[in-house]
């Protein structure tokens, strides 16, 4: 069990083979229940690594998300199309964690090609939140973060489209970060909406975040969305005194289907930062209530997109006894494809058809500007801008059959990642029922050293705090 609640730099200093030793046998122990790998190795005999003594992740078990590529290892993206496809190339982000010396010890479930908030849409199974087994780990990083929480690894890679990494974060009691649009590659990276995609950590603490991050950010020939401004040293001012911060807090999402306990640990967390010295200043974000729907719109689209280039002919599911290649396209399709897919396929291609690209997505990329906007001018009153990272706690397996009611899952998180900026979300306190909320805390564009700064020393304050005594079921 000392394993679980060991963090990177603890783990750095002991045995590589005993703390390897230790990981599997937690997977072992705990995944006939958890189910947050697809793909796992069976033991010691079966790691790929290089040797990089110089790197605090040298020989650190990680786990990915299972829509990033891994060389000579299977990668599904969750999805029954792409069962059984092994890539012959590492994502940039794989690339940079094996230089550093980690060490990959499996694929982490997701909603199928990461389309969901609940984990509920994986083609292999659902991944159940390790504080009550009934209920959803969140999405579509679920397994990636429930795997951390668990203990079973002590991070993971996820990626972040509209609150992915962020929103499974708080429903498992851990941390996620969302670097800035850019700041960390995307090459390797099964796409769902290439303008909004992140790849970015899910750890235990705010430092290991950091010290992740420095691994894996950076600009990337490959990948020409990434940015060449300077990558800093994330763990340097993780320490500085939040006295004086103005923390800004959007009047607009306290309307948007916030639950009450939410809402109280929330207030609690304020109350929090101002005894740290820290300013809460009101502040107004006015296109919020359209984040959602543009979000969905511009997101749809891209994965219309994204998704024609699986056709059954290059790689893939490919149907059986179709009768000509006109038939093996539909038939490849239908049942590749499971019904969340479908849904975006449809709702994509009908927004960008001719007729309705003006009416629907011209007009959400322009509300995005919009919300883009609103955030600049709140960062020229506040340093950050707090808010609740997800209006619930984990909800119950099943509950959300209705998809509308599912998408409002991103409500708090979508409009950050339409604006493109950073944003963290950090463990705050528990429900009623003994389930994780987190908080997000979001920054100005390529200032994740803020970020982390703040809800490092928010995290150090609140180290003693009783919810923190609180156990995982599993």
């Amino acid at each position: 069990m000392e394993f679980i609640n060991k963090t990177i730099k603890e783990l750095s200093k002991k045995d590589k083979r005993e703390v390897l030793s230790d990981c599997f046998s937690r997977i072992k122990e705990v995944e006939p229940k958890l189910h947050a790998f697809v793909t796992v190795l069976s033991g010691l005999e079966e790691v790929d690594r290089k040797d990089n003594p110089k790197s605090i992740l040298n020989g650190i078990p990680v786990g990915i998300k299972d829509v990033l590529c891994t060389r000579n290892l299977r990668t599904t993206a969750s999805a029954k199309m792409l069962d059984g496809f092994t890539p012959p190339y590492n994502a940039t982000v794989v690339k940079k964690l094996k230089d550093a010396g980690a060490i990959i010890v499996g694929k982490n479930n997701c909603d199928a090609w990461a389309h969901g908030a609940s984990t509920e849409n994986s083609d292999y199974g659902v991944t159940p939140n390790p504080w009550d087994l009934e209920r959803v780990s969140g999405g579509s990083s679920g397994g990636s973060a429930a795997a951390v929480a668990a203990g079973e690894v002590p991070y993971s890679i996820g990626t972040d489209t509209g609150g992915s990494i962020r929103q499974p974060a708080s429903f498992c009691g851990v941390v996620g970060l969302k670097p800035t649009y850019g700041r960390v590659s995307r090459y390797g990276l099964i796409a769902m909406a290439s303008s909004l995609d992140c790849p970015g950590p899910i750890t235990h603490t705010v430092e290991d975040a950091a010290i992740v991050l420095n691994v894996i950010a950076g600009k990337d020939e490959k990948d020409a969305t990434t940015s060449d401004s300077q990558v800093l040293d994330y763990t340097k001012d993780l320490n500085k005194d939040i006295k004086g911060l103005k923390i800004g807090v959007p009047k607009e999402y306290f309307g948007l289907g916030l639950f009450d306990e939410v809402g109280e640990v929330f207030k609690k967390s304020l109350e929090t930062f101002e005894k740290m010295g820290a300013e809460v200043v009101n502040i107004t974000l006015p296109h919020t209530e359209y984040g959602v729907a543009t979000y969905y719109i511009i997101q749809t689209a891209e994965v219309s997109s994204n998704l024609g280039r699986y056709d059954g002919v290059k790689y893939g599911f490919s149907a059986k006894d179709s009768k000509d290649l006109i038939d093996s396209y539909f038939k490849t399709r239908d049942e590749g494809f499971g019904d969340e897919a479908k849904r975006r396929i449809m709702l994509g291609t009908y927004v960008l058809s001719s007729g309705y690209y003006d009416a629907y997505y011209l007009k959400a990329a322009k509300v995005r500007r919009l919300i883009h906007d609103d955030f600049v001018k709140a960062f020229e009153k506040v340093d950050i801008i707090l808010t609740p990272t997800a209006p619930t706690p984990a909800f119950k397996i099943g509950e959300k059959a209705d998809p509308v009611s599912m998408y409002m899952a991103d409500v708090f998180t979508a409009p950050v990642s339409l604006a493109g900026l950073p944003a963290i979300s950090v463990p705050a306190g528990f429900s009623a029922d003994k389930l994780p909320v987190g908080i997000q805390i979001v920054g100005p564009h390529f200032e994740e050293n803020k970020i982390l700064n703040v809800a490092h020393m928010f995290e150090k304050e609140a180290a003693n705090a009783d919810w923190r005594k609180n156990k995982v079921a599993v």
